[in-house]
C-alpha cells in the first residue's frame, strides 16, 4: 500500500506504484513515475518527466530533474528526461539535472551509491554499481561506466568518459578520459597512477584477467613511447581479452579529440 505524508505535494498525474512510500514535504510535479518499493525521505522533490525505477531510496533535500543550469535556459524552457532505474541509494542533498533538450535524457542505472551531496549534470549517463563518494561533481555531457568509484571532492570537466571499474581518488579534478580498470588522481592533468586491483576483485574478473590488465597497464604506461603509441603497437598483439582490448579502445577513441576526451566529437555547439 501506497504511503503519502499529508504534507506532501504530488501532482495529480504522477503514477506511483502500490508500495511508494512518500515522506513530509514531498513535492512531485507532473509526468513523474516512481516504481514499487521506492522510498523518498523528507523534503526530496521529483521535477516533471522524471521516471524512477524500483527499490530507490531517496535521503532527505535530494532534488531530481530541476532546470540544468545552462544560462540560454529560461523558467520556461522545454527540456528532456531524467530516467533512474532500480535498486539506487541517492543520499542527502544530491542533485540530478535532466537532458538539456526535449528527447535528450540522463540515464542513471542500477544498484548506485551517491552520497551526500553528489551532483550529475545534464546530459549524463552513468551505468551500474558506481559509488561517488561526497560532494563529487560531474559535469555535463559525462559517461561513467559501470563500477568505477570516485573518493570524496572528485570533479569531472563536461564530455569526460570515466571507463569501467576505476578508482578516481579524493579531490582529483578529471579533464580526460580515464581508461577502464585504472586509479586516477590529480588534476590538470590527472595522473594514471596504476591498476585499481579492489575494482578487478568487485568486478569479479579471476587472476589470469588480471595479470593480464597489469601487463598491459605496464605497457601502456611504464615504458618508452607515447601512449598513443604504445596502444597501437598493444593492439598490434595476437590473444588480447576483451578487457585489454576495452582499454586500447578508451586510449583510442579519447586521442582522436585533441582535448583527450572522445565524446567531445558530439558536442553539437
Amino acid at each position: 500500500m501506497t504511503q503519502i505524508h499529508p504534507s506532501a505535494v504530488i501532482h495529480k498525474d504522477a503514477q506511483l506504484a502500490d508500495d511508494v512510500i512518500i515522506g513530509p514535504n514531498c513535492v512531485i510535479h507532473s509526468g513523474v513515475s516512481i516504481g514499487a518499493g521506492t522510498i523518498l525521505d523528507a523534503n526530496v522533490v521529483i521535477n516533471k518527466n522524471v521516471s524512477v525505477g524500483q527499490k530507490n531510496h531517496f535521503f532527505p533535500n535530494c532534488v531530481l530533474g530541476s532546470m540544468p543550469q545552462v544560462l540560454r535556459l529560461k523558467s520556461d524552457s522545454e527540456i528532456g528526461r531524467l530516467v533512474i532505474g532500480n535498486g539506487n541509494v541517492i543520499r542527502e542533498q544530491s542533485t540530478i539535472h535532466p537532458g538539456i533538450n526535449p528527447g535528450d535524457r540522463t540515464t542513471i542505472g542500477n544498484d548506485n551509491f551517491l552520497m551526500v551531496g553528489t551532483h550529475i549534470g545534464h546530459d549524463c549517463t552513468v551505468e551500474d554499481n558506481v559509488v561517488m563518494s561526497n560532494l563529487v561533481q560531474i559535469g555535463g555531457h559525462c559517461k561513467i561506466e559501470t563500477g568505477a568509484w570516485f573518493s570524496g571532492l572528485a570533479a569531472s570537466h563536461q564530455f569526460v568518459t570515466i571507463g569501467k571499474w576505476c578508482y578516481v581518488a579524493g579531490l582529483t579534478g578529471l579533464n580526460r578520459d580515464v581508461p577502464p580498470f585504472l586509479t586516477v588522481s590529480g588534476h590538470y592533468p590527472p595522473t594514471i597512477r596504476g591498476v585499481n586491483k579492489r575494482g578487478l576483485n568487485r568486478a569479479g574478473l579471476n587472476e589470469e584477467q588480471q595479470e593480464r590488465i597489469f601487463d598491459a597497464y605496464k605497457k601502456l604506461y611504464r615504458q618508452d613511447g607515447t601512449l598513443h603509441e604504445n596502444a597501437k603497437a598493444l593492439s598490434m598483439e595476437e590473444g588480447l581479452d576483451d578487457n585489454v582490448r576495452a582499454m586500447i579502445d578508451a586510449i583510442t577513441k579519447s586521442s582522436e579529440h585533441q582535448y583527450g576526451r572522445y565524446l567531445e566529437k558530439f558536442r553539437h555547439s
